[in-house]
């Protein structure tokens, strides 16, 4: 488990964490999102004693980073795929790891199998590509057996095979009774990957939740409806004091109401229904909304339809 406790970190003047509680949790992905800017990199720093907070503590399963004997053993991360030394093969720099943390060495091989490096484990880490320099720093996260693991953009660089092996890879991690924290700007593949969510914005959180609850509660509720008798659906609609939209001859869309409302209503007028589903917005709509007053930068569309730079830091 993860827990953040008050988190605060200031560099000068600029506040870039601001008294931040959160926890993750066992068995389960949290993704940990925020727009560009929102402290979320120097959270997992400070988690892992990169940065000593201004104010607040972190805890992991109960004990600050510091006073972990073996930290591998406890906690594995993946922060920056590329922070291997150039001349080192791959392998190299797993044992050098692994004798660093008290850790046996036949455990580097078996890392190395499970993120597909087997074959070029003796090939000098400088030549590798994203991909397989973030396929590294997912071995050297396992290399203890920890039960806490974060990763920080994990999927950088990866193919689409890549992106599905690293999903199901997480939650089988989680699945475990592992504690998972993973940030990304991939919001589709969060959407896909965690169940819990920690959100924040400008250094102060702003949701904490099921990814589930994050879309239903921020994004549009609407339900669509297709039936070959609109005109007397949509006066009932409409009388019962509901948003309508007629986007094709035989649909409605209805703005914030349940599919067993308009069902009852009409049955109440006997209108045949070909279709009534409820519609949802995604993670990504529902993020821009929750988020939308926390960007660093704001943009906004020209004419032409292009993006343009509105504002300065914000």
């Amino acid at each position: 488990m993860i827990e953040a406790i008050g988190l605060t970190k200031r560099y000068g003047k600029k506040v870039v964490v601001n008294n931040l509680t959160f926890t993750a949790k066992p068995g389960k992905v949290t993704g940990f999102l925020g727009p560009n800017g929102a402290g979320k990199s120097t959270t997992m720093r400070m988690v892992l004693g990169l940065d000593r907070p201004t104010a607040g503590e972190v805890r992991i399963d109960g004990r600050a980073y510091r006073d972990l004997k073996h930290p591998l053993r406890t906690v594995g991360a993946l922060m920056d795929a590329k922070w291997v030394h150039p001349n080192r093969s791959a392998r190299t720099h797993l044992r050098w790891l692994a004798k660093s943390n008290g850790i046996p060495g036949g455990r580097v091989d078996e890392v190395l199998g499970m993120v597909g490096l087997e074959e070029v484990a003796g090939r000098n880490a400088g030549g590798f590509s994203l991909g397989m320099s973030q396929r590294l720093g997912i071995a050297a996260a396992l290399l203890g057996d920890p039960q806490v693991l974060m990763f920080d953009e994990p999927v950088n660089g990866l193919d689409p095979e890549g992106i599905h092996w690293i999903r199901r890879f997480m939650q089988g991690l989680a699945a475990e009774g592992r504690t998972v924290l993973v940030s990304s700007h991939l919001l589709s593949e969060m959407a896909l990957t965690a169940e819990e969510l920690v959100v924040i914005g400008r250094g102060e959180l702003i949701a904490e939740c099921s990814t589930e609850e994050f879309v239903t509660n921020a994004g549009d509720r609407s339900v669509l409806v297709r039936t070959p008798q609109v005109p007397v659906l949509q006066k009932a609609l409409v009388e019962a004091g509901l948003s309508v939209q007629s986007t094709e001859t035989d649909t409605l869309v209805v703005e914030d109401a349940s599919t067993d409302q308009i069902g009852e209503l009409a049955a109440e007028r006997g209108v045949v229904l070909h279709e009534l589903s409820a519609r949802q917005g995604s993670l990504e709509e529902a993020f821009m909304q929750m988020t939308s007053g926390a960007v660093e930068y704001q943009t906004q569309l020209r004419g032409d339809g292009s993006d343009q730079l509105a504002g300065v830091a914000r």
